[in-house]
């Protein structure tokens, strides 16, 4: 017998709880509207940090899509290892990962490495490793548009790093990334207005730029919640990430993107330790713990406070907990879902109710091979 909501299973007892469920299904159709929504497959670059895992790679790669970007050396890696052709790094690798950096270019020479830098100094030592190893090294002009995380601001010192890498030899300056995961109105409207003041700061500075006599090939704009917004431009890349797996928080917030849930935590109830509380299965270890309570939505128990969190447990209060039993089975849709998957080494994969197979999230550890 079928379960009664997308998100059931026939045959729950037999899981071990608690594991994380995919259900390939939905993430096909999150990636069809991803495509829809940019209307032009080549002006997507996708972010795997989300979920780390080959089969999603080569779901979006039989989508045509064959721009990444991410955030480690294992997750460029599995994408060099799925054979994907263009491989943005975002994170700037320092120390032991530019090492790093270097020898995946040599590793997988059928896919084409570029990471973003945002000073003189790794800019600098990029050259001398890239004139030392004969190569020439794709860059991106990291900017500071307002998240205040990484980045140079756009400024006349932004234009003097970008004339840094475009005048090098044994660089290539691809263009400027600027990643703006600080707007998060969930007005549309309000979050349109944040993402284009932003926006026009890149392009003031790509027209300084452009002023010197230097073109700037490549912008890669953006994430999940600012995507519709970049995606109504022309001649830029876009970056979501969490779109293929959507998650609580966003679909919340964002409710102008229509994205649906694809990951759900199984989980169930341990104990009742008293009057009006239960305990279910879902401590830090198992789903995302950074965020304030709720860090789920549980299917059934909305109506529940969660009130407490450790290792391996999650605490409710709950004032009809007396028509519950030790052992029932819930469904939770975490809140953020990107650190929730890098807490599985894998999925199951659910369709008709069925579980039918399991996915491992390939990347989730800081290293594969190199």
């Amino acid at each position: 017998m079928a379960g009664k909501n997308w998100y059931e299973l026939n045959n729950p007892e037999e899981i071990v709880s608690p594991t994380l469920l995919v259900y390939p299904d939905r993430i096909e159709k999150n990636i069809a509207l991803m495509i829809s929504i940019i209307g032009d497959v080549t002006r997507l670059r996708p972010h795997i940090k989300t979920h780390k895992t080959a089969e999603i790679i080569e779901m979006q790669m039989q989508h045509g899509i064959q721009k990444f970007k991410c955030a480690t050396i294992a997750e460029a890696e599995l994408l060099a290892q799925c054979d994907a052709k263009d491989i943005l790094l975002s994170m700037q690798p320092v120390g032991a990962n530019l090492n790093r950096f270097f020898k995946l270019i040599a590793t997988y020479p059928n896919s084409v490495f570029s990471t973003i830098v945002d000073n003189e100094f790794t800019v600098g030592l990029i050259s001398e490793m890239a004139a030392f190893n004969k190569i020439i090294v794709p860059l991106f002009l990291d900017l500071n548009t307002g998240m205040n995380r990484t980045g140079i601001e756009p400024n006349d010192n932004a234009v003097k790093l970008f004339k840094q890498i475009a005048v090098d030899p044994n660089l290539y300056a691809r263009g400027m990334h600027a990643y703006d995961g600080h707007i998060r109105n969930t007005d549309i409207k309000l979050r349109k207005q944040a993402c284009d003041a932003a926006f026009d700061l890149v392009i003031s500075l790509k027209n300084k730029i452009k002023a010197c006599g230097l073109e700037v090939e490549t912008l890669v704009m953006g994430g999940s919640p600012t995507f519709p917004i970049h995606a109504a431009r022309q001649n830029i890349e876009t970056s979501p990430g969490t779109t293929v797996l959507w998650d609580e928080r966003y679909g919340t917030s964002f409710r102008d993107m229509p994205f649906l849930p694809a990951a759900v935590l199984l989980t169930r109830i341990i104990s009742k330790p008293k009057e009006g509380i239960i305990c279910l299965d879902l401590g830090h270890k198992a789903i995302a713990p950074e965020m304030d309570l709720p860090r789920v939505k549980i299917f059934g128990l909305e109506d529940a406070e969660q009130i407490g969190q450790s290792e391996e447990h999650l605490v409710l209060r709950y004032s009809k907990s007396e028509n519950l039993r030790i052992g029932d089975v819930f469904y939770g849709i975490p809140m953020h879902i990107c650190p929730t998957v890098a807490k599985y080494s894998k999925v199951l994969t659910v369709e008709d109710s069925q579980i039918t197979g399991a996915w491992q999230i390939a990347a989730r550890d800081h290293q594969i091979q190199i």
